[in-house]
């Protein structure tokens, strides 16, 4: 051995982090572009993203012109340039406080708000800030995996409750009751559901509450497809029960105004009786924030304007174009025999479709038969394991519904080029 090396190879100390290396195979983003690299680069058909919750790249899901002005006005007042508070902007904070603040039966106060780069950074956020050791946090199966990546990155044991797909996706609360115990911290729950397209009543979400003050745990309520219902249900935000257990809700401008690139979100303190404070989670997620990034000054300068000045029309709009393209996608699932639908999506932008794979041949399970069209079609679809539902799908209806004809298409003709002979 010379000046550290052995058999003429040098040696180093550093090597990979497995455990994130573990975990970032859990996510939507991990896994598309895998399935992006398959395929085929001889196909001239444009790829049909139907894997992912960014409609933002066709022009009928252009944002507000409102929005992009605030945007303009923040960065040319150059009143944006400097860092922002770990908390994020006082104007920004209260005009998020007053937004979500209408849905509510209380007045939620700046200080109640936290923003963040997008909701992402919030599920990153409070895991942290949950994390101890031998806690548990309870994930819904279907999910959205970035709560497992965080989930098993923190150490956390992950718990899994089902949702009911004969009740319209509900939580099973049965399940989630025999899975607390003592080191449970949290639950979670998606409303508008993704990755199923479920929203939940108001009479299921005050037993969620019940629930989760009985077995003394926090609700996590994702709520950053906020108001994006277009079926029988309405939006009811989860925090509306905050006086029965202590809520913390997650949303961002990403969905309802079609701008996930500009990564402004928030974390919500729902708890009018003060738990989260006197239980010193207030000082966990404080103490996060200070060793964590902020979203960009800029973007936190434009949020007053963009809450309070977009006009009614430019939501209906979005709401009834996810609509109409959820419409034309339950429709033609019924003509593919392969997959099933259980309930037609009632908010946000997707539905979960279970795959029957006795009728094809040569397709082993939802990540060879997503692997395979994206090789075949240039179709894209997110397999089920992805948000925790083997041997489902999750299709995205948020597009042009050109793409969306064109890619049951695409989908019917790689059905019977892989059907099973009678």
């Amino acid at each position: 051995m010379e000046n550290g090396t052995t058999t003429g190879r040098r040696r180093w100390n550093f090597k990979e982090n497995e455990k994130l290396v573990s975990v970032s195979d859990l996510t939507v983003r991990s896994v598309l572009n895998k399935l992006m690299c398959c395929v085929d680069p001889a196909d001239t058909r444009p790829t049909i993203p139907l894997g992912h919750g960014d409609p933002s790249a066709f022009p009928c899901f252009r944002t507000t012109p409102i929005a992009e002005d605030a945007i303009s006005d923040a960065v040319r007042s150059a009143m944006f340039n400097g860092y922002s508070s770990t908390v994020g902007i006082l104007p920004a904070r209260r005009a998020v406080a007053e937004y979500l603040s209408q849905d509510l039966p209380y007045k939620l106060s700046p200080d109640d708000i936290y923003l963040t780069s997008g909701c992402g950074q919030a599920i990153e956020i409070l895991l942290n800030a949950l994390a101890r050791p031998n806690a548990n946090i309870l994930l819904p199966t279907p999910g959205f995996p970035y709560y497992e990546a965080w989930g098993g990155f923190t150490q956390m044991e992950m718990r899994h409750f089902n949702l009911l797909p004969e009740k319209e996706w509900e939580v099973d609360l049965n399940a989630v009751e025999s899975l607390a115990d003592e080191n449970t911290v949290a639950m979670v729950i998606i409303n508008p559901g993704n990755p199923c397209g479920n929203v939940y009543s108001e009479e299921h979400l005050k037993k969620v509450a019940e629930t989760a003050r009985k077995l003394g745990i926090l609700v996590i309520s994702d709520e950053v497809y906020a108001h994006l219902a277009f079926g029988s249900k309405p939006f009811v935000p989860m925090g509306i029960f905050g006086s029965i257990a202590p809520v913390v809700t997650l949303g961002s401008i990403s969905k309802r105004w079609i701008v996930p690139g500009w990564r402004l979100g928030w974390l919500v303190t729902n708890d009018p009786n003060g738990i989260l404070k006197e239980h010193g989670d207030i000082d966990s997620i404080m103490g996060y924030l200070n060793i964590s990034t902020d979203p960009a000054t800029f973007i936190q300068g434009a949020i007053p304007q963009i809450l309070h000045e977009t006009k009614d029309d430019f939501f209906s709009k979005i709401v009834n174009m996810l609509r109409e393209d959820a419409d034309i996608c339950y429709e033609r699932i019924k003509d593919i025999p392969c997959i099933t639908c259980p309930s037609k999506p009632q908010g946000s932008m997707f539905l979960m479709v279970q795959l029957h794979l006795n009728l094809l041949e040569d397709i082993e399970d939802d990540l060879d038969f997503c692997a395979k069209l994206a090789k075949e079609e240039s179709l894209i679809i997110l397999p089920g394991v992805a948000v925790g539902l083997k041997n489902w799908l999750r299709i995205t209806f948020a597009c042009e519904p050109s793409y969306l004809e064109d890619g049951f298409q695409r989908l019917n003709a790689f059905y019977k080029r892989h059907a099973k002979k009678q």
